[in-house]
C-alpha cells in the first residue's frame, strides 16, 4: 500500500455531526497542507470550462425567465442531474463515507433521510409547484393569498435559510481547500465567493444549471470509479468486502448492526431531512426551469435515482476505506484527545474517501477527487445565491414594492445587485465564522425549511381553509421556534456557548417546530372570519384546477 501524500495536522477534522456531514460543512480545526498541484490544475480546468459555459449562457440570457429559470428550457433529465448536483455536497461525499468508515451500517441510515424526501417532492410538490409558480415558491404560496404579507414572509424565510446555508458552505470550502489543496483559508473563501457571483451574475440559472450538471457527472464518475476499484479487490463480492471490513474494524461485527440513538431525536432528524428538502428554496427553484409538469416529475425521478445511486456508492467507499485504508502504514496517526492518546486515520475520519482515492488511483485520481470535492461547493453556493437574489428581486422588489408593475430590466438589475451583495456577505461571514463551530447551521437550515416553508407551501396547495393570516403567523412561528430550539439545544447551548446542560434536550427540533407551525397555521386560519379570508377560500377551486391540469401555467421561452 503506497503512502498517502496528505500529511495532516494532529487535530484535524473530527467526525462530522450526522446532519452537517450529509449536507454542508467540514468541521474541526485544520492545518494548511503542502500545495496539491494535481488538484489545483484540475480544479482550474473545471473553472475555465464552467466560465466558458457562463459566457455562453450570458449571451442566451435575455429575459427574467431566462435569468431565474433558464427560460424553462431545461429537460427533465438535465434538471434531474442538476438537482442531484445541487444536493450532493462535498460534505455528503466526505461525511457519509466518514460515518460508514466509523460506524459501518449505521452510517447509511443517515443518508436515507435525505433520499426519502424526494418521493414526497415527486408525489406532493413537483407537479403543482410547476403549474402554479413562475420563479420562486412564494409564487405558489401567495397564489390565492395576500401578495404582500405572504411574499414578505417567504422572502424572509428564504434569505434566512440561504444565509445560514451559505455560511456553512463558505466555512466548509475554506477548510476543505486547506486540507486538499494547500491554499490558505481566506484565499479559498474569496475564490468561492467571486466564482459564485460570476456564475449567477452573468449566466443566471442557465449557467448555474450546467455547473451543477457538470459537477454531478464528475462526482458520480469519480465515486463510481472508486467503488469499482474497491469491489475489484474482493472479486466484486460485497460479502467478502463486509467480511474483510469486519475483520479490520475495531468494533468487529458491531459495524453491521444499527446503533443506539434517542428515538425522539432520530424521528425529529428524519422529519427535518424529509420535509426540509421540500422546503429548501434553491431546490424548489429548479422546478421552474423545465417546460411543464411532466418534465418536473421526470426531474425528480431522475434526481432520486442519481442521489440514491450516489449514497450506495458512499456506502461502498466507506467499507472500502475500512478494508483498504484502516491500519495501513502511513495512513494512521496518534493524537491526543481529552488527555488520552488515540489512534485515528491521518486527518480524521472525514478524510477516509480522500485516502481511499489515493490508495486506488494514485496522485492523479487524488487530485481529481479533491478538485471535484471543491467543485461541489461551487455548484451549491451558486444555487443558493440565485435563490436569495430571486427572493429579493422577484418577491420583494417586483411583487411587494412595485406591486407587480416592475419591468423585467429593473427586476434583473435588482437581482444582479443582490447577487453581488450576497457574494460580499458570504465572503465576510465565511471569514468571520472561520474559528466557529458551525455544524448546527445546516441542521438549522433544514429545520427552518421544514418548519416554516414546507407547512405554508403544503397547505397552500392542499387545504382550502388556509388564509393569509394563518400562513404568515404559522410560518413565522415555525421559523422562530426552530431557531430558538436549536439555540437552546445541545448543538449551540452546550457545544458553542459552553453551558453545562442544554435547556432543550434534543439536537433536532423539527418534530416540535414543524408540528407547532402546522397547528398554528390551521388554528389561525380556522379562526379567521374576515371577508378577505372567505374570498381566499373561495379561490381554492380555481387554483386546484390549474394545479392539476396546468391550464394557464407558463411554458418555456422561445428564442
Amino acid at each position: 500500500m503506497r503512502q498517502t501524500k496528505l500529511k495532516l495536522a494532529a487535530g484535524a477534522a473530527a467526525l462530522l455531526p450526522a446532519l452537517a456531514c450529509a449536507a454542508g460543512a467540514i468541521e474541526g480545526d485544520v492545518k494548511q497542507q503542502a500545495t496539491n498541484w494535481h488538484a489545483i490544475i484540475m480544479f482550474f480546468l473545471f473553472v475555465a470550462f464552467t466560465l466558458g459555459i457562463t459566457y455562453w449562457a450570458a449571451r442566451r440570457t435575455k429575459s427574467a425567465s431566462d435569468f431565474y429559470a433558464a427560460g424553462g428550457g431545461i429537460t427533465g433529465f438535465q434538471n434531474g442531474l442538476a438537482i442531484a448536483g445541487d444536493y450532493m455536497s462535498a460534505a455528503s461525499f466526505l461525511g457519509i463515507s466518514a460515518l460508514v468508515f466509523d460506524k459501518g451500517y449505521d452510517g447509511l441510515i443517515y443518508s436515507m433521510g435525505f433520499l426519502v424526501g424526494w418521493p414526497i417532492i415527486l408525489f406532493l410538490v413537483a407537479e403543482r409547484l410547476r403549474n402554479l409558480g413562475k420563479y420562486t415558491f412564494a409564487d405558489v404560496a401567495s397564489y390565492r393569498l395576500g401578495q404582500t404579507p405572504v411574499r414578505s414572509f417567504a422572502a424572509l424565510s428564504t434569505l434566512v435559510v440561504v444565509a445560514i446555508y451559505l455560511i456553512a458552505q463558505m466555512v466548509g470550502a475554506g477548510k476543505l481547500i486547506q486540507l486538499l489543496f494547500g491554499m490558505s483559508y481566506s484565499s479559498a473563501v474569496l475564490l468561492v465567493g467571486v466564482l459564485m457571483v460570476c456564475y449567477v451574475l452573468f449566466g443566471g440559472m442557465l449557467a448555474t444549471t450546467w455547473v451543477q450538471i457538470i459537477k454531478a457527472v464528475l462526482l458520480l464518475s469519480g465515486a463510481t470509479f472508486m467503488a469499482i476499484m474497491v469491489l475489484s479487490t474482493v472479486g466484486f463480492s460485497p460479502e467478502v468486502m463486509f467480511e474483510k471490513a469486519v475483520a479490520a474494524h475495531g468494533k468487529g461485527a458491531a459495524i453491521m448492526a444499527p446503533g443506539k440513538a434517542d428515538p425522539i431525536d432520530s424521528i425529529s432528524l428524519g422529519l427535518a431531512l424529509m420535509f426540509g428538502t421540500a422546503g429548501l428554496p434553491h431546490i424548489l427553484m429548479r422546478f421552474f426551469t423545465v417546460a411543464d409538469a411532466k418534465e418536473a416529475r421526470k426531474s425528480v425521478f431522475f434526481a432520486t435515482g442519481f442521489i440514491g445511486y450516489f449514497y450506495i456508492l458512499t456506502f461502498i467507499i466507506g467499507f472500502g476505506a475500512i478494508m483498504l485504508v484502516l491500519n495501513q502504514p502511513g495512513m494512521m496517526e496518534t493524537v491526543v484527545k481529552n488527555g488520552k492518546s488515540v489512534t485515528q486515520l491521518v486527518g480524521g475520519s472525514n478524510m477516509a474517501a480522500i485516502h481511499l482515492a489515493d490508495a486506488v488511483g494514485g496522485d492523479i485520481f487524488l487530485g481529481f477527487i479533491s478538485a471535484v470535492a471543491f467543485a461541489t461547493i461551487l455548484a451549491v453556493v451558486a444555487g443558493l445565491a440565485l435563490s436569495g437574489a430571486s427572493a429579493v428581486s422577484h418577491d420583494l422588489y417586483a411583487s411587494v414594492i412595485k406591486h407587480g408593475k416592475a419591468n423585467e430590466a429593473d427586476e434583473i438589475r435588482v437581482s444582479k445587485i443582490t447577487t453581488v451583495v450576497l457574494g460580499v456577505v458570504a465572503i465576510v461571514l465565511g471569514l468571520v465564522f472561520e474559528k466557529q463551530n458551525i455544524a448546527f447551521m445546516v441542521g438549522l437550515a433544514f429545520s427552518i425549511a421544514a418548519s416554516a416553508n414546507f407547512p405554508v407551501l403544503f397547505l397552500s396547495m392542499f387545504w382550502k381553509g388556509l388564509t393569509t393570516r394563518g400562513a404568515v403567523i404559522g410560518g413565522l412561528v415555525g421559523l422562530l421556534t426552530a431557531v430558538v430550539l436549536i439555540v437552546l439545544g445541545p448543538a449551540v447551548w452546550v457545544e458553542v456557548l459552553k453551558h453545562e446542560h442544554a435547556v432543550f434536550p434534543y439536537k433536532n427540533p423539527a418534530i416540535f417546530s414543524m408540528t407547532l407551525a402546522f397547528v398554528v397555521t390551521w388554528l389561525v386560519s380556522t379562526l379567521d372570519a374576515s371577508r378577505q379570508a372567505e374570498e381566499e377560500k373561495a379561490k381554492f377551486d380555481a387554483q386546484y384546477v390549474r394545479a392539476m391540469t396546468g391550464i394557464g401555467a407558463s411554458g418555456a421561452s422561445k428564442h
